[in-house]
């Protein structure tokens, strides 16, 4: 059952009603955002819901049975807010979201909170997007533990790997660019492979700020697992720390860490367990 104040009951109760739905945004960043589907802006608790950016959503409903319960909203890119290159970057990602109605005549009847939840999948088609909204409940059905396994479950440069990524990251700048997959780097001239499985991120250009996974590096290209939102030009700044495929053998030989390696490289695997001695 939803919670409000008297006075917004009330209004709700009665044969004419001025609700206005809104939804609250707080990317990963902090950033916090406010959209209306009302036809004028909205100011609540000292955040502007612009109303621009109108939205339409599908239905909400809430499942007793602690299965994930999602909606969709779709709204067209017509704000400064929310732009498309941020969109495929991923900036929005994650994002909690707050979805709730008021009374656009009388905002301080208060409010009555709709729904909570997460962005999950964004779909991008010309000027329009599409965001799914994961409830709460969606925590739940991550896995949670760990498995023995013969690679690394630490994260390069984390607190249980403990190498010291600044250390090994090297900042450089683009000298040609293919596309928004790859470029080339003349002043990189370290061994094939040496950045694969690595990150970079961008510092000048079109795509400062953000962040990609390296899929190859060879005799200087590096290629990447996606696109770049923005195009990478010629001159585009960047920080790139290596990779590590979270084998046993890459801990000991590139970064000489096998005292902190998290996996179990010895212990025997399936064909090991299904084997059975030999009759003859």
């Amino acid at each position: 059952m939803k919670s409000t104040t008297s006075q917004l009951a009330a209004h709700i109760a009665g044969e004419t009603t001025t609700l206005a739905t809104c939804w609250k945004v707080t990317r990963k960043d902090g950033e916090v955002f406010g959209f209306t589907d009302f036809d004028r802006d909205l100011t609540i608790d000292g955040i502007v819901y612009e109303a621009r950016t109108g939205y339409t959503r599908s239905a909400i409903h809430t499942i007793s049975d602690l299965s994930v319960d999602n909606l969709d909203i779709e709204s067209a890119l017509d704000s400064e807010a929310l732009a498309a290159p941020d969109l495929r970057a991923g900036i929005w990602d994650n994002a909690e979201v707050l979805i709730f109605l008021v009374n656009w005549a009388a905002l301080s009847q208060g409010k009555i909170i709709l729904k909570r939840g997460t962005i999950g999948q964004i779909e991008l088609k010309d000027t329009i997007f599409k965001a799914e909204l994961r409830g709460l409940t969606q925590a739940l059905s991550q896995q949670i533990g760990e498995l023995y396994t013969p690679s690394c479950r630490a994260d390069l440069g984390d607190t249980r790997c403990q190498i010291d990524l600044a250390a090994l990251t090297v900042a450089s700048t683009v000298t040609a660019a293919e596309d928004r997959y790859g470029f080339t780097d003349t002043a990189r001239a370290e061994a094939d492979d040496y950045w694969s499985g690595g990150l970079i991120t961008w510092t000048s250009g079109e795509n400062v700020g953000r962040k990609m996974e390296i899929r190859s590096f060879v005799a200087s290209v590096f290629e990447l697992f996606l696109p770049m939102p923005s195009d990478i030009a010629v001159g585009d700044g960047y920080a790139v720390q290596p990779g590590c495929d979270k084998s046993f053998s890459m801990c000991c030989s590139r970064f000489d860490n096998a005292v902190n390696f998290r996996g179990e490289p010895h212990v025997p695997g399936t064909d090991a367990v299904l084997s059975y001695p030999d009759g003859k």
